[in-house]
């Protein structure tokens, strides 16, 4: 049709780019690719827990609408304070995935006059929550102190908010939260940290880097997903009670959305029952890390002591084609490709999980350096 000429436009654009992007159904091979890093989305335990809960219940299959109108129900309001109690928080609100929750959270509490400060690298679904936010909203250079510093010492209005991962999803590396909650104090900054690459991970327990430096005090929100480490779907937002309040009433993107089905509760609060006791998996995952980071050059990796490990490959077609002959032989490595990274920063994104093998992984460094 003439009229999606644009479209098509468009598409061959990205083809000459190298960057188009295809679904495709997952094969066989070793994933390395995945962010299921202690392997909870295919767990039995966690699929048996599950069930025991959902016998306990109705038998209905769906929330039934909006959590204002016909979807709330006992089980939602059980989980949210199961997990608040965990993370120790006062209150969350749970939404139906980590984007929902950063979008309905960004674009509702900052206001106009006020600023977000938000760290470059900070991910897609809060940046998109800003842009619909009123606030103004200015980046600063990936971890970096002294510009933040700079930043919060420019920043006017009534209220600054930082944005930061604790672990960032492309690079693997984390945050520095201590130095960055006394900044935000020393400047009146109220801090809001999405710890979905923590969860289950980062911490004695998988409690995240927030509550592992004991910082919970210093922060005015946290975001925690299910769909890595946990191992499900949804996503929480932490906070006070009045901050949970708020968010019932003018977060969109909780307010206008069908709530999660009670079976995917019941998942989340059977994830929550079993991984804070994984120890043994995440020891497992410090050994891999250490392993694969041991047979990368250090000029072709980046600072992660977590299970995203990274190896540079600049150019779309480079990397690509990396990534293809790692599929060629069995390993599931993605490439990560311009514009979803900086020009000259496409890498492969490697994945390290609990159920990795110290085989696979010299597999793996074997092929790539070869």
């Amino acid at each position: 049709m003439q009229k999606e000429d644009f479209l098509e436009a468009a598409l061959q654009r990205r083809r000459e780019q190298h960057a188009f992007r295809q679904l495709r159904l997952p094969g066989q091979q070793v994933d390395f690719c995945s962010n299921d890093y202690l392997g909870l989305a295919r767990s039995e335990r966690v699929q048996e827990e599950a069930l025991t809960i959902c016998r306990q219940l109705p038998q209905v299959h769906g929330s039934g609408g909006s959590r204002l109108l016909a979807g709330n129900y006992e089980l939602a309001e059980k989980a949210e304070e199961v997990l608040a109690a965990f993370h120790n928080a006062p209150a969350g609100l749970l939404y139906n995935s980590g984007y929902d929750a950063n979008l309905g959270l960004f674009s509702c509490v900052p206001q106009k006059g006020d600023t977000i400060v938000y760290d470059q690298l900070i991910h897609a679904s809060i940046r998109d929550g800003i842009r619909l936010s009123a606030a103004q909203a200015y980046s600063f250079q990936h971890n970096s102190l002294e510009d933040l510093q700079k930043k919060l010492q420019n920043a006017a209005g009534t209220r600054t908010f930082v944005a930061v991962e604790s672990v960032y999803s492309m690079d693997g590396d984390l945050a520095p939260l201590k130095e960055i909650s006394r900044l935000c104090r020393q400047h009146g900054a109220l801090l809001i940290v999405d710890e979905a690459h923590a969860t289950g991970v980062v911490g004695e327990k998988g409690e995240g880097l927030v509550q592992a430096l004991r910082l919970e005090d210093r922060c005015f929100a946290r975001v925690h997903t299910f769909g890595k480490a946990v191992g499900c779907h949804g996503a929480i937002v932490l906070g006070s009670a009045i901050l949970r309040s708020y968010l019932v009433n003018f977060s969109r993107s909780f307010i206008y959305t069908t709530a999660l089905p009670p079976q995917a509760v019941a998942v989340i609060l059977a994830a929550y029952s079993i991984f804070p006791d994984m120890r043994q998996e995440r020891q497992q995952l410090q050994q891999l890390i250490q392993q694969f980071r041991a047979a990368v050059p250090p000029e072709r990796r980046l600072e992660s002591e977590t299970p995203i490990q990274v190896v540079m490959a600049p150019g779309n077609e480079a990397a690509r084609g990396l990534a293809q002959r790692l599929q060629e032989v069995g390993l599931d490595v993605r490439a990560i490709l311009h514009p979803t990274v900086p020009r000259g920063g496409e890498r492969l994104r490697v994945v390290l999980h609990s159920f990795n093998t110290e085989t696979e992984v010299a597999r793996l460094t074997g092929t790539i350096f070869t």
